[in-house]
């Protein structure tokens, strides 16, 4: 076939083309998504809503954790119903139950709204995404929304305490777990959010939060717990405990801990039995 031929043809291919569309070497083919494009927009969508709402979310987020920590580690000292020393073992509880919780509910009761009542999440389902990846940004988002919560409370320790026992070496190891124990939460809250129906919602966390707070050794270390072997038991089966155990145990090693390893492992399980579940009752959810 001479060249003349060839060329002939690409004129002709290119002629029969459909009108304005225009066909890029590299570019995706048409119909195709950008599956990653659109994750990218929907949280971004998320985050630039929260940083207009800056201020209301970290009022919402810290104001609880901050007077936790101003009556049991400072106002009990003062006074001398609490020993120096305990401010050490309340610290890296405090830090944990508030990466936690904040993500647990900021997954769980936008949920509840979204599929009950301001129906935004058949927008967010019209998206050129897979469902669970809609379920993930979720995850990611309030990820996100746990971990701003928890630096924030580093600062507004040293002012209530007068002191904070980090030192640059324990970035890592605190940034790992709390990212482990955020993303727990957070598929915790979308377990939550998907499974309980929307009428349900206020008693089942009234049940569960309380229960959360006080068992998951956030103002006791685990391992005192030894002559109460039944609580114990109880405390080692909520995931808070181990995010606990393991900021107190890079924080405040001389105080008594489970090792980092156990930890790890431990929130690693809970993140995919969570996981799988959460993922489960979104798919459902979205179904219906």
């Amino acid at each position: 076939m001479s060249t003349d031929t060839l060329r002939t043809g690409a004129a002709m291919s290119t002629d029969t083309a459909a009108p304005g569309l225009v066909v890029e070497v590299g570019a995706p083919a048409p119909g195709r998504p950008d599956v990653g494009r659109a994750f990218r927009a929907l949280l971004w969508r998320d985050v630039f809503v929260t940083g207009r709402e800056l201020v209301p979310f970290l009022l919402q987020v810290v104001l609880q954790p901050v007077f936790l920590l101003f009556v049991f580690g400072k106002v009990l000292v003062e006074l001398g119903f609490a020993t120096s020393q305990y401010s050490d073992v309340l610290l890296p509880g405090v830090i944990a139950l508030t990466a936690c919780l904040t993500a647990l509910q900021n997954t769980a009761f936008p949920l509840v709204i979204d599929f009950s009542f301001t129906k935004e999440i058949e927008d967010r389902l019209l998206a050129p995404l897979p469902t669970d990846l809609v379920a993930v940004e979720k995850i990611v988002f309030s990820l996100l929304r746990a971990l701003v919560a928890a630096a924030v409370m580093f600062p507004i320790s040293w002012w209530v305490l007068g002191a904070l026992p980090v030192q640059w070496g324990d970035l890592p190891v605190l940034a790992a777990f709390l990212v482990l124990g955020s993303l727990v939460g957070a598929v915790m809250g979308m377990t939550l959010g998907t499974l309980v129906k929307p009428n349900r919602i206020n008693v089942v966390f009234a049940v569960v939060l309380t229960p959360l707070l006080f068992t998951g050794s956030t103002q006791f270390p685990w391992q005192s717990l030894d002559t109460l072997r039944w609580f114990q038991v109880v405390c080692a089966l909520n995931p808070l405990t181990y995010v606990s155990e393991a900021l107190r145990a890079q924080m405040a090693p001389a105080v008594p801990h489970l090792p980092l390893w156990l930890c790890a492992l431990a929130l690693a399980g809970f993140l995919v039995v969570f996981g799988v579940t959460s993922l489960l009752g979104f798919r459902r959810r979205a179904l219906d």
